[in-house]
């Protein structure tokens, strides 16, 4: 499977498409067209799993027992919804990717310094330690969630919301340039 991008393709993160299926599926009950659909827009167009790699997948889990068909819509759509079976699966896998995510932490700050790669690797370069200040941030927070309170979570919200503002019209000016 993989995502397309500006001239180039890359491979996506084995299991990612089924940990996705089972968090939509956990949130509803879906078709596989919709789910494709779904991360095409989250993936603002750049992923649409194939049906090769969807309807596969949500055979193998309904042959689990993680999910289970649901009767035929008025349009002609089977959807799948989760059983309580699928639900212990997406905690347990949940569990798992936070436990990776733990471990590899360490490792996010230092990836900040891939914004030195290639020949303008200057004009980043007094950024970097902001950059690597910011995740680090985001890290702790993370980590902390349960000590927030409604005015550090809206303060959050507030800080993100600015900062993404912010390097969203930058990164909008230079899109236009093209």
């Amino acid at each position: 499977m993989t995502v397309s991008g500006k001239g180039r393709t890359m491979g996506v993160p084995r299991g990612l498409l089924r940990f996705l299926v089972l968090k939509m599926l956990n949130e509803k009950p879906m078709s596989g067209a919709e789910i494709a659909e779904k991360i095409e827009v989250q993936t603002s167009g750049n992923w649409k799993p194939s049906p090769g790699s969807i309807y596969p997948l949500l055979a193998w889990m309904l042959k689990k027992g993680f999910t289970k068909e649901l009767p035929k819509d008025i349009e002609g759509f089977k959807r799948y919804s989760f059983t309580q079976k699928g639900q212990k699966f997406l905690e347990k896998q949940i569990a798992l990717g936070q436990d990776f995510m733990k471990k590899m932490e360490f490792l996010a700050p230092m990836l900040i310094g891939g914004f030195q790669l290639g020949p303008n690797k200057e004009k980043l370069h007094e950024k970097r330690e902001p950059a690597q200040k910011l995740l680090q941030a985001l890290i702790i927070l993370h980590h902390n969630l349960d000590k927030l309170s409604a005015t550090d979570a809206t303060e959050i919200a507030e800080a993100i919301r600015d900062c993404s503002e912010k390097l969203n019209k930058i990164a909008q000016k230079l899109k236009n340039k093209d």
